[in-house]
C-alpha cells in the first residue's frame, strides 16, 4: 500500500485486525481516521491515514517496551 488509495471496510479490517464495530467506535472517539464518503451509501478510508494509525500503534508499543 505504498501509494495513497481508498480502502473499503474489509481491507481496513484486514490491515488493522479490528472488526467493524471497533473501527467505528474508535472513529467516533477520534482515535481512528475518519472515513471519506465516496458515494451516497459507501465510505472508504485513505490508505496513508490507516497506515499512519498502524505506525502510531507500533510506536506506542515500542515506547512502552522501553519504559518497562
Amino acid at each position: 500500500m505504498s501509494e495513497n488509495t481508498l480502502l473499503r471496510l474489509p481491507a481496513v479490517m484486514r490491515a488493522t485486525g479490528l472488526n467493524r464495530t471497533r473501527i467505528y467506535a474508535l472513529q467516533r472517539a477520534a482515535r481512528f481516521p475518519r472515513a471519506v464518503k465516496i458515494s451516497e451509501r459507501a465510505v472508504a478510508w485513505r490508505s496513508d491515514e490507516v497506515n499512519a494509525w498502524i505506525e502510531a500503534r507500533t510506536a506506542e508499543r515500542d515506547m512502552q517496551g522501553r519504559a518497562a
